[in-house]
């Protein structure tokens, strides 16, 4: 494992800044470690500035769906300390890495994959992970650099977070099983607790 307490992400898109510190809080309350606000939900980075106000410092707050390095300059701005996007651009990582934030690009093969590596990623984002599936991201896994921290992203839910658990994943990301937009933040809390609690069973881990 990482030395986060689970890599578990809770992506928010679609959140609007009246609903995003309730809905942030909740997600970290119920046992995630992360939360990330895709730049197209409604004035997202009026979210991640709210939210990393209410936060604090110390709160992994993040920016998701980053697509240039221009994007990642306004998230840092705004005051995300994670920049996560869905492929893999080299100059987009430097950036992210440049700004001294952590970086989750995504990859769906393993060249991508060595792409991200080498421009300096901290996680290599699986995605779209029902494609990849657990054997795809056990294959990717015994010929990257020992140590690669593989997250997979995309149809994770409470039915198969163990199985990546047990594949040896180093988090999730959690998008439509955590958070659809107007979900009351008590909702998102039992979520979170659910999937937190499945993922640390010690029957899901390698």
């Amino acid at each position: 494992m990482n030395q986060h307490a689970t890599g578990l992400v809770a992506i928010l898109r679609g959140v609007t800044p009246a609903d995003g510190v309730a809905v942030a809080t909740a997600a970290l309350d119920g046992g995630l470690d992360a939360v990330e606000v895709p730049l197209n939900s409604p004035d997202p980075l009026e979210s991640v500035r709210r939210i990393r106000a209410a936060l604090g410092p110390d709160a992994r707050v993040g920016a998701g769906t980053v697509l240039t390095p221009d994007d990642v300059r306004r998230a840092a701005d705004a005051g995300a300390s994670l920049v996560v996007s869905p492929n893999t651009r080299p100059d987009v990582v430097a950036e992210t890495v440049r700004l001294g934030l952590e970086s989750y690009p995504g990859a769906a093969t393993p060249t991508e994959a060595f792409a991200a590596l080498d421009a300096g990623a901290t996680a290599v984002k699986l995605f779209p992970a029902s494609t990849i599936g657990v054997a795809g991201m056990r294959a990717w896994a015994s010929v990257l650099p020992a140590g690669t921290r593989l997250v997979p992203v995309g149809g994770v839910d409470a039915s198969t977070l163990g199985e990546w658990a047990r594949a040896g994943a180093d988090g999730a990301g959690l998008g439509t099983s955590l958070y659809r937009p107007g979900d009351a933040a008590a909702d998102v809390r039992a979520r979170a607790a659910a999937l937190a609690r499945a993922w640390a069973a010690p029957e899901t881990r390698p």
